[in-house]
């Protein structure tokens, strides 16, 4: 916290900028020992000089420094430090409102400095010091730890409020608005000193963008001290983006949503123009961002609030009103279990209002709604009778809507549905609707299967819906033959899924066929197909020699895929001893650093030597070495595939209880963790507390089907009232357990999470 400051209100120097001293300071600092975003910053001193110049290379050195010391948003240690340069720059009238901008964008990404001691000699400010030169150096003696980058940065801002408030005070407008937008990042440190001179400057200043960046800085500074004055600047004598900059903040703060409120926000449709000037890009659509915020307070009044803007809006006579309302229509879908049945009425209309070009996107979001959008299916079907992309799309929303329905239309033109047809065969996500059998769709898909080219998606679509239907689709085994050798990747294991034991020897002939022409992978794609077809895997075993024989030490930068081979050898199970060496040579170092395509291929090895074995003592060591290291976000699918494989050791896997464990608090791993555990130690178990743990991780929303499966496993029957309501409250709860996901599957699969919840509540 700032307890004084020099404040002179004169907001430049009135000798002129020296830039030989500049140039002398900035080349003082050792650059190339500081660190941003692409590593060494040896390349700021020639961006800063840049800036403060006045040819056009000023325009590329500040992109490049957008780039490198505030990229995408964050900071580094160079940011810190590039700040009292940048200031100075701002201070001698160069570039004055862009340079401000950067500024305010590196306290934006930093964080408030701790409230202890000061952590090191050099903060950020400009006191001339350097002991980020080595990063990893304590002042001597002082037993004191290098500040964070981020907190290092909004110091170094805020020791440049004076610049920031004197510039709030400057005549031309564009300046004003850059300082209130960068002094109210400001945060705790800077806000004792900003929040009265902001204050002041809100009371006299005139215009209207500069006046709703001072209120919301005033806010983000002060919410509490601020409250009255976003209330008072609601009415209709506030000028319009100001008027939306206080609805914003009053539904920031909490304030309570009125009337005032609802009136106003639809008084000013469409908001997006009265936020494209503003300088906060994370909230440039405010009616979006005003229901995001009302329904993340997650209460009955406040969700109402939310559905009578919306469905408000959606009536809207504008187009640029229902486009922003749509938008914002599909967000509350993807939180509120309740948006759907209540905004379906509204978004049909606007849908209907739009004509057949969809101008708003309400047609495509029509699909949003599931089941609450039956009432849809005549307006869908009948766009989805007509051309072009629009037709598709309101295709694609019908699957969601009524897939019964829709899987004729998509027959009769599955050629020119591409957005349709992957929908209904389950998306890229696989979690999408797949549409039921259909004599006629499956007619189609036929006669599909017999003009494919080579290449494109297609394939993998039709056979994805083939596979989907299973033996209802064996009809199609011919065109699948057919088609076999220009699509050797895909078919062969659609051809399994859909195969009648009456064709299974043509189908197999045509597998083994397969497996001895053409590259590598394709032999073995049959050769799997053909094994799990017939359980012969005399064609496959060479192949999978022969490619794991490329592979061994493994390393993970082989051009062979370790793990596909490991399980397709594991799947074979003992008649594949003979791979045993080589899978044993596949594996990495023991103790050698590995990246996450390594652990992953370690475990599938593990697992493979089990299964073939029927030993774990090579399978445990291998095992433990990834579930120990649990270093980063990114490792937590190779976290949760090596617990899955630990519990198919059963008991033998008792020496890995401990790193198990350990896995248990964090909410992505808990249900494999839990599961592993109750396979291999079940007696070590509390189930209370596993109950308990488990019940954590689906509300958070992390791994909510794989808690609910384990929650299930250990039986629903033993949980404690307190455990039984909380699960009920899971499938019952306005708020959406899954909340994200591909665009149009977020609803969809928390549906099926809900009755997945409400089956176990009721023991099935």
């Amino acid at each position: 916290m700032i307890d004084a400051m020099d404040f002179d209100r004169a907001l430049f120097r009135d000798e002129l900028f020296d830039a030989e001293l500049f140039r002398a300071e900035l080349d003082a600092r050792p650059w190339a020992s500081y660190t941003h975003a692409y590593g060494s910053a040896e390349d700021v001193p020639g961006c800063l000089r840049a800036l403060a110049g006045d040819d056009a290379a000023a325009e590329e050195a500040l992109s490049e420094l957008y780039g490198s010391i505030l990229h995408q948003g964050s900071v580094y240690e160079a940011s810190a430090k590039a700040v009292p340069f940048v200031a100075k720059i701002a201070a001698a009238g160069i570039r004055t409102a862009d340079v401000l901008l950067l500024i305010g964008g590196i306290a934006e990404g930093g964080t408030d400095p701790d409230s202890g001691p000061d952590t090191g000699p050099d903060s950020g400010s400009d006191s001339g010091s350097d002991s980020g030169a080595n990063p990893g150096a304590n002042p001597a003696g002082s037993g004191a730890v290098r500040e964070s980058d981020e907190a290092a940065c909004r110091r170094a801002v805020v020791a440049q409020l004076p610049l920031l408030l004197a510039s709030v005070e400057h005549q031309d407008r564009a300046v004003r608005q850059a300082a209130a937008w960068a002094a109210g990042w400001t945060g705790t440190a800077g806000a004792a000193v900003a929040v009265p001179a902001l204050r002041d400057r809100a009371a006299i200043e005139t215009d209207p963008l500069v006046r709703a960046e001072l209120l919301t800085s005033l806010v983000e500074l002060d919410p509490e001290g601020s409250a009255s004055a976003a209330a008072g600047a609601v009415g209709p004598d506030s000028p319009p983006e100001l008027r939306i900059a206080a609805v914003m903040a009053c539904a920031d703060i909490g304030l309570p949503w009125t009337l005032d409120h609802h009136e106003a926000v639809l008084d000013l449709l469409p908001l997006d123009r009265l936020a494209a000037d503003r300088h906060d890009h994370s909230r440039n659509e405010p009616l979006h961002d005003i229901c995001l915020t009302l329904l993340d307070r997650d209460t009955g009044a406040d969700r109402e609030a939310v559905f009578a803007l919306l469905d408000a809006a959606l009536r809207s006579a504008d187009p640029e009103a229902r486009t922003e309302a749509v938008w914002a229509v599909t967000t509350a879908c993807e939180l509120s279990r309740s948006a759907p049945a209540r905004l379906a009425p509204a978004l049909i209309a606007a849908a209907a209002e739009d004509g057949p070009d969809d101008e708003t996107g309400a047609l495509s979001a029509l699909g949003r709604l599931g089941p609450s959008g039956a009432p849809a299916a005549e307006l869908l079907a009948a766009r989805a009778a007509g051309d072009g992309d629009t037709a598709d799309r309101a295709l694609e929303a019908l699957l969601a809507v009524d897939p019964v329905r829709a899987a004729s239309l998509l027959a009769r033109d599955l050629e020119r549905r591409p957005r349709a047809l992957q929908a209904a065969s389950g998306g890229f996500a696989g979690s999408l609707p797949v549409v039921p059998y259909d004599p006629e769709l499956l007619a189609a898909v036929r006669r599909r299967l017999a003009t494919m080219e080579p290449g494109g998606t297609t394939p993998f679509w039709l056979t994805a819906l083939l596979a989907s239907w299973g033996p209802d689709a064996s009809d199609a085994v011919p065109e699948l033959l057919a088609a076999l050798p220009a699509h050797p990747w895909v078919l062969p294991k659609a051809l399994v899924a859909v195969c009648p034991p009456g064709r299974r020897a043509e189908v197999a002939d045509a597998l083994r066929a397969r497996t001895g022409t053409g590259p590598a992978g394709e032999r073995i794609e049959a050769a799997r197909a053909l094994h799990e077809l017939t359980g012969d895997h005399g064609p496959l075993l060479p192949l999978l020699a022969e490619r794991l024989a490329g592979s061994a030490g493994g390393g993970g930068g082989s051009a062979e895929p370790i793990r596909e081979t490991a399980e397709a050898a594991a799947a074979v199970g003992p008649a594949a001893l003979s791979l045993v060496p080589a899978l044993r040579a596949a594996l990495n170092s023991p103790g050698a650093e590995r990246n996450n395509p390594q652990m992953d291929d370690d475990v599938a090895v593990a697992v493979a030597l089990h299964r073939i074995t029927g030993d774990a003592a090579e399978a445990v060591p291998v095992l433990g070495g990834v579930l120990g290291d649990r270093d980063g976000l990114w490792r937590r699918w190779t976290l949760v595939r090596a617990a899955v494989a630990a519990g198919s050791l059963g008991p033998a896997a008792r020496p890995l209880v401990a790193v198990l464990k350990a896995l248990l608090g964090d909410p992505w791993q808990t249900p494999s963790a839990a599961l592993a555990l109750r396979a291999v130690a079940p007696d070590d178990l509390d189930a209370g507390h596993m109950a308990g743990l488990l019940l954590d991780a689906a509300e958070a929303g992390t791994a909510p089907f794989e808690a609910v499966d384990a929650l299930v496993a250990f039986g629903t029957d033993a949980l404690s009232d307190e455990h039984r309501a909380r699960l009920t409250e899971l499938g019952e709860r306005d708020r959406r357990v899954v909340r994200s996901g591909l665009d149009g599957t977020v609803e969809i699969t928390d549906e099926r999470l809900r009755a997945r919840v409400r089956a176990a509540v009721r023991g099935e």
